[in-house]
């Protein structure tokens, strides 16, 4: 078992994981819906644009509490693995927006989310072995990590 991080760690810990989960997330601000968006095709469910706001703050907030969950558990040093897909994953997620608002390529956009989908799982499954707490606050976003690649699918071929 590895040692505990002391409690001043824990703190500031968390506050650079809820920072770092952020930043992540300011990254789409660059890339807001445009014109181009508002002119796709789109499925009947597609969610109106209000909801986006609440859930993704809701999602990397817990991501942040996830990650430092894991990060408690000894650190970078002892969980390199855990922490290091997790930010992997955040890449990823960061990475989306520019791909699908910026560039305007959904297709790409498509093929990135799934590759997304598959880390959030496979960051799931690690931290599943550190801290079952942390895999479960990691669920939601991977439910609707897995509902928006369906929507871009749809909207990818709806526009194609």
């Amino acid at each position: 078992m590895n040692p505990p991080v002391s409690s001043n760690k824990n703190i500031l810990g968390l506050c650079g994981w809820v920072l770092l989960c952020f930043a992540a997330a300011s990254l789409g601000a660059l890339c807001p819906p445009d014109e181009w968006y508002a002119a796709l095709r789109k499925p009947s469910w597609n969610p109106p644009g209000w909801i986006f706001g609440p859930v993704w703050s809701a999602l990397y907030t817990m991501m942040a509490v996830a990650a430092w969950l894991v990060w408690k558990r000894g650190g970078f040093a002892a969980q390199r693995r855990p922490l290091g897909v997790f930010l992997a994953q955040l890449a990823l997620n960061a990475l989306w927006t520019p791909l699908f608002f910026g560039l305007h390529w959904p297709g790409v956009a498509f093929a990135e989310i799934l590759l997304l989908g598959l880390a959030i799982a496979w960051t799931i499954t690690l931290f599943w072995q550190v801290q079952r707490a942390a895999a479960y606050l990691l669920m939601p976003y991977l439910a609707w990590v897995s509902f928006a690649a369906v929507l871009n699918g749809t909207l990818w071929r709806l526009n194609s």
